[in-house]
């Protein structure tokens, strides 16, 4: 009986540290699986963006996630381009909740939840790239990343990308070009300087421009350099008038960061990121640059006439402007007129 009972407790015994053995083995598995409490796990960061793999915006988020995965230190950037993640306009506000750690989007797109954003899509404020570097690094672009930090946001790495106007039958450089014709415009703020020159305006996204111009819905738009070449524009248009010395249409399109998640990463971490955007950052100057003078190689090459802007013209804009486009800006804006005094005060 004894015996019995002997080995009864021996197996007990034995099903017993099978079962605690099985149950650590199991949670061994949950933990390799997902992550849990491993200190030797890579973080991951989810970064959102509009455009192809092509596109200068996914070369800029490419260059800080390779850069960071070269650094070593367990940090790791999953991409997800061509709207597969969030609708384009719809990133700013996950991104300040939380759900979203990074994205490359136009600022001005949150500008309904901060209407001074819209300053960032505003006919005649940058001249030209190296004056757009100077607006990144001003006061004027620090008072906006108070507003985004209000928003748990913060930037990463500031860019511009430039643009111009096409017309069908004539060349567009100054406001006197545009009278009586019908125009898309890039933004609200555009819409109504064009419409303040006499232009209809035609509100469309710029992937309808070629219909458009094609079944003379349109005679002049204005977009950006690669949207013109990449929506083959040039087959439809007499003439261009690129981003060159000086242009009408600049507009920030940085990338951005939840900043509690920036705050949770080690120090490690933060500084590989830090110094990943500011490689970036500085090939995004280069090729923004690069692309105004491709996009009208492209025109060129297809026998569109070239036009260029003039000092002269762009004073011109930039009055009718104040009178249209800033001077609804700072009544709309309860401190619109202090950041845009900001803004023009950049040389």
């Amino acid at each position: 009986m004894k015996g019995a009972i002997g080995r009864a407790g021996a197996n007990l015994v034995t099903l017993t540290e099978e079962t605690m053995k099985s149950k650590f083995l199991t949670t061994a598995a949950l933990v390799a699986c997902f992550g849990f409490g491993t200190a030797a796990s890579a973080e991951t960061l989810r970064l959102s963006h509009q455009w192809s793999n092509k596109d200068i915006r996914h070369e800029v988020a490419q260059i800080v996630a390779d850069e960071v995965a070269g650094a070593g230190v367990d940090l790791e950037i999953q991409i997800f381009g061509s709207k597969s993640l969030f609708k384009p306009r719809e990133q700013y506000r996950p991104l300040s909740r939380g759900q979203l750690d990074m994205a490359v989007l136009p600022l001005s797109y949150a500008g309904g939840q901060q209407p001074a954003f819209n300053l960032t899509l505003m006919p005649g404020l940058v001249k030209n790239h190296d004056h757009a570097a100077r607006l990144s690094a001003s006061p004027f672009m620090a008072a906006l990343e108070e507003k985004m930090a209000d928003d748990d946001v913060m930037v990463l790495v500031h860019g511009y990308l430039a643009g111009g106007f096409v017309g069908k039958d004539k060349c567009i450089t100054a406001p006197d070009d545009v009278k009586g014709l019908q125009t898309r415009a890039a933004g609200k703020a555009f819409e109504q300087m064009l419409a303040g020159a006499g232009a209809s305006i035609a509100s469309m996204a710029s992937s309808e421009i070629y219909n458009a111009m094609q079944t003379g819905v349109l005679n002049a738009a204005n977009t950006s350099s690669s949207s013109f070449v990449s929506y083959r524009i040039y087959e439809q248009v007499s003439c261009y008038t690129p981003a060159g010395d000086v242009a009408l249409w600049f507009m920030y399109q940085p990338l951005l960061m939840n900043k509690s998640a920036f705050d949770g990463l080690n120090a490690d971490q933060q500084a590989a990121l830090t110094a990943a955007a500011a490689k970036a950052e500085a090939h995004y100057l280069a090729e923004a640059k690069k692309q105004d003078a491709a996009s009208e190689q492209v025109f060129r090459d297809a026998g569109v006439e070239i036009a260029q802007m003039s000092a002269e013209d762009f004073a011109a804009w930039r009055a009718l402007a104040q009178e249209t486009s800033y001077k609804a800006f700072v009544e709309e804006v309860p401190d619109g007129q202090a950041l845009l005094d900001m803004a023009l005060s950049v040389e």
